[in-house]
């Protein structure tokens, strides 16, 4: 079981002060994540005033930990779905419906990257030992629902690299190139990724169209 699912499970599974703790370590964790930095177990314990053995009851690793903002801070995004039969509207909507929310958890994202970032690079330095990778990969399900329309009409190893494609231009990774780089607004950046997307899905089907 991934690292995600089993803070899901454990999550649903806590009631009383044992659910209440967690949520104070949880808002304690976003917080702290929203200023910008990526803290360990320890660091949260300490801000939300309980001790360092509860807290690894709950969060046994730093990727743990995070994994949990992440999915707390994702929100409505991993219950996104669409029923239109159009790909083109889907990945709007599911631009619509994400861009607005990574923009207002942007520092949290971030800072989740970053430890992503510095696990590969102690893991190339052969010194991660046995931390927990923190692993991403929900935009991986949504994307594909994105593609799901094209079933039938572009093959299935283009649908999957459209959706390879379109994860470019899905995540707090678009906001770095458009806002940090580029120095967009949050809407013009929402703008340009949906562009993007709409173009992604074109070029699919135009290929597909050429290859009947």
């Amino acid at each position: 079981m991934d690292v995600s699912r089993q803070q899901n499970e454990t999550a649903r599974s806590e009631r009383g002060p044992r659910a209440r703790t967690r949520k104070l370590m949880l808002e304690t964790a976003t917080r702290l994540m929203q200023s910008g930095i990526t803290p360990s177990v320890s660091e949260v314990a300490e801000a939300a005033e309980v001790s360092r053995a509860t807290a690894y009851r709950y969060f046994p690793s730093q990727a743990a930990l995070v994994h949990a903002v992440v999915d707390e801070a994702l929100g409505p995004i991993l219950s996104w779905s669409s029923d239109s039969p159009d790909a083109r509207t889907r990945i709007a909507d599911l631009l619509a419906t994400a861009m607005p929310r990574i923009d207002e958890f942007e520092a949290t994202f971030k800072a989740a990257l970053k430890l992503s970032l510095d696990q590969w690079a102690q893991r190339q330095a052969g010194t991660l030992g046995n931390e927990p990778l923190f692993t991403r990969g929900h935009r991986v399900d949504l994307l594909k629902c994105v593609t799901a329309p094209l079933h039938g009409t572009v093959p299935p190893e283009s649908r999957e690299r459209l959706a390879q494609a379109l994860s470019l231009v899905f995540g707090v990774e678009v906001l770095i190139v458009l806002k940090d780089i580029w120095g967009l607004t949050s809407d013009s950046a929402q703008s340009v990724a949906e562009w993007a997307g709409k173009a992604l899905v074109d070029t699919a089907l135009r290929q597909a169209e050429s290859k009947a």
